[in-house]
């Protein structure tokens, strides 16, 4: 009887052992991955800062959406250039055109193919949006991937179904954006209320 309760706890200390370092694997693979996103967007920051101070566009801050990362995470910032840090993290949905599907959008700047489009753009006019609060900031493209943002009516707005935290390991739906990096309400109020009282346009970059 003793020689079985004691086999027993050794099993149950060799499993805890094995339990132990999976969790400890596991946290240390996590902060790995969340140092390169972070390293990643600091590089991206910084190379922001640089475009912004040549372009005459708003220095305190910048909007930076990454769509290579899981759309049922956060995927757009606001950087701060001056505390060099995220100030606000949102969901975002991107276009569904095309072959786009969940897990890989496909990018496009032709009219008509409802696809986001990757490259610099610059905040425009506040006006009123059909959709979420009912807000939405035009966008133009700076560059040969985005230059037809403005005609293609891309533009910066909320859309009442996404979510205010992050739903991984779920995704966004297709359906919520015709190449519109689309926010959710929480953060599209308090990016409207920064905009309102930024007296330069503000750059937005989207990059996979």
């Amino acid at each position: 009887m003793k020689k079985q309760v004691l086999i027993i706890v050794i099993n149950f200390v060799i499993f805890s052992l094995a339990c132990s370092h999976d969790v400890k694997s596991k946290v240390q693979d996590n902060n790995e991955i969340q140092n390169a996103e972070n390293k990643r967007i600091k590089a991206k920051a910084d190379s922001a800062l640089s475009f912004c101070k040549k372009n005459d566009l708003n220095t305190d801050y910048c909007f930076l959406v990454d769509f290579s990362k899981h759309s049922g995470k956060y995927r757009f910032f606001v950087w701060d250039f001056n505390t060099q840090s995220i100030k606000l993290s949102s969901l975002c949905a991107h276009g569904y055109g095309k072959e786009s599907t969940v897990t890989k959008p496909v990018f496009s700047n032709v009219e008509g193919s409802y696809c986001s489009s990757i490259g610099k753009y610059k905040t425009g006019i506040r006006s009123y949006s059909q959709y979420g609060i009912n807000v939405h900031y035009k966008l133009h493209g700076l560059e040969k991937t985005n230059n037809n943002a403005f005609k293609r009516f891309i533009v910066l707005h909320s859309h009442t179904p996404i979510s205010n935290k992050e739903i991984y390991p779920g995704h966004l739906p297709l359906g919520y954006s015709q190449g519109c990096p689309v926010l959710s309400n929480g953060s599209m109020k308090k990016i409207d209320e920064m905009l309102k009282k930024s007296e330069k346009s503000v750059l937005l970059w989207i990059y996979n």
